[in-house]
């Protein structure tokens, strides 16, 4: 998945490339960093995202998955991700089309 955020000081487009799971009808990322990716923190400062899985590009929103009130989705994602990467520890980012 490639994720682009606009940059929170700069303003400016920032592309990464990430592993991602896709949960009913949004796509998942985590973030090793925490709160010190500067990607969660552009997603912070401005939601509105676009974001490319193969050939498909989107447009949407960015938020962060908070475990305590939505218990069984930060779970489901955490299983997701280490079912298809051996891996799922830090912040679960939800982004989502529309």
């Amino acid at each position: 998945l490639y994720l682009t955020t606009i940059g929170w000081k700069s303003g400016r487009p920032h592309e990464i490339e990430i592993w991602f799971v896709a949960h009913e009808d949004a796509f998942y990322i985590v973030s090793e960093k925490y709160e010190r990716s500067h990607w969660v923190q552009n997603i912070r400062h401005h939601p509105a995202i676009t974001f490319r899985v193969g050939e498909t590009t989107y447009s949407g929103t960015g938020r962060v998955i908070d475990p305590d009130n939505e218990p069984a989705l930060a779970a489901s994602v955490s299983r997701l991700m280490d079912t298809k990467y051996d891996w799922s520890s830090g912040l679960i980012m939800e982004l989502k089309p529309g």
